[in-house]
C-alpha cells in the first residue's frame, strides 16, 4: 500500500517535476518537439530544451528528427520494477493460464497512490480490445479491480482514498458517491468477489477476487468481456467462481513459495 505523494511532508524539486512531465507528455505523445513540449507544459523553450539534452545525454529519451520519444531504457526500468514485485511469476503464470482457459482478458491489479495499477495482463482467443496496459492506473471506484481491493483494505486507508477520489461518472452505471461505494465494498466483502457492470466502458463487465496473505490484501485478479457473454448468471457464477479459483491458487502458491 502507498500513501498519496501530495500528502507527505516536504518540498519539491521543480526541475525534476519538469523532467516526469516531459517523460509524462512524451508517453502520451511521442515525436513531438520542442516548441510543442514547451507550450504544454507552459515553460520557456530553453528551459524544456536543457531538460530534454539531460534526458536525452541519460538515455532517458531519443532525439528522431525535430520530435522526441521515450527511450528503450524504459523497457529495462519495467523489467527491473516486476523483479522487485514478490512473487511476480506466480500472478504471471495464473493468469496466464486463466487466459488460456476462458479466452478473455485476464489482469492482476494492486493497489499504488489510491489507484489499481495493472501488475499483468494476458488475452485469451475470445478477448476484446480495451485501453488498459500494464503499468497504466485506474479509479478504484469503477473498476471492479479496484473496488475488490479497496473492500480488504485497512478502513482507515480505505476512508482515506475515498475521500480524495473525484467521482467521474464514467457511463449511466458508474458510482458516483463514497456512500454507494462503501455500500459496493459491504456486497463485495459479503459475496468475495467484486463486479464491475458496465461502470468503467460501456457493453464491457468484469468480476474480480481478491488475493490476500492471510488478512493483507495483495491484489486482485479480473476476467473481462464483453456483456453478451457476460451475463448476469455467468457474473455471479461460473466466472465468479473462476477467478475465485485463480486467486487462491495464487495465494497457497504465494505461501508456500
Amino acid at each position: 500500500m502507498s500513501s498519496p505523494p501530495n500528502k507527505r511532508p516536504g518540498r519539491t524539486i521543480r526541475s525534476v517535476q519538469i523532467a516526469f512531465n516531459i517523460i509524462d507528455l512524451l508517453q502520451e505523445e511521442a515525436g513531438i518537439g520542442v516548441t510543442r513540449i514547451a507550450d504544454e507544459l507552459g515553460h520557456s523553450k530553453s528551459t524544456v530544451h536543457s531538460h530534454l539534452r539531460t534526458l536525452e545525454e541519460r538515455r532517458i529519451i531519443v532525439r528522431e528528427g525535430d520530435g522526441y520519444r521515450l527511450g528503450l531504457r524504459f523497457l529495462d526500468v519495467a523489467s527491473h520494477v516486476r523483479d522487485q514485485i514478490g512473487n511476480f511469476d506466480i500472478v504471471q503464470k495464473e493468469v496466464d493460464s486463466l487466459a488460456e482457459e476462458t479466452g478473455e482478458i485476464v489482469q492482476f491489479g494492486v493497489e499504488e497512490y489510491g489507484k489499481v495499477s495493472y501488475l499483468h495482463k494476458a488475452q485469451g482467443e475470445h478477448a476484446v480490445e480495451t485501453l488498459s496496459r500494464v503499468g497504466t492506473q485506474q479509479p478504484m471506484y469503477s473498476t471492479s479491480l479496484g473496488k475488490t481491493i479497496l473492500a480488504y483494505l485497512p478502513p482507515e486507508r480505505i476512508e482515506e482514498i475515498a475521500a480524495a477520489m473525484e467521482y467521474e461518472p464514467k457511463t449511466a452505471n458508474t458510482i458516483t458517491s463514497p456512500e454507494e461505494l462503501f455500500e459496493e465494498l459491504e456486497t463485495i466483502r459479503e459475496q468475495g468477489y467484486g463486479i464491475d457492470d458496465e461502470e468503467n466502458i460501456n457493453g464491457l463487465r468484469c468480476v474480480s477476487a481478491p488475493v490476500k496473505n492471510d488478512e493483507t490484501i495483495l491484489g486482485a485478479i479480473s476476467i473481462t468481456g464483453p456483456s453478451s457473454r457476460f451475463t448476469e448468471d455467468r457474473l455471479h457464477g461460473e466466472l465468479a467462481d473462476y477467478v475465485r479459483s485463480a486467486a487462491n491458487v495464487i495465494e497457497l502458491n504465494t505461501k508456500f513459495s
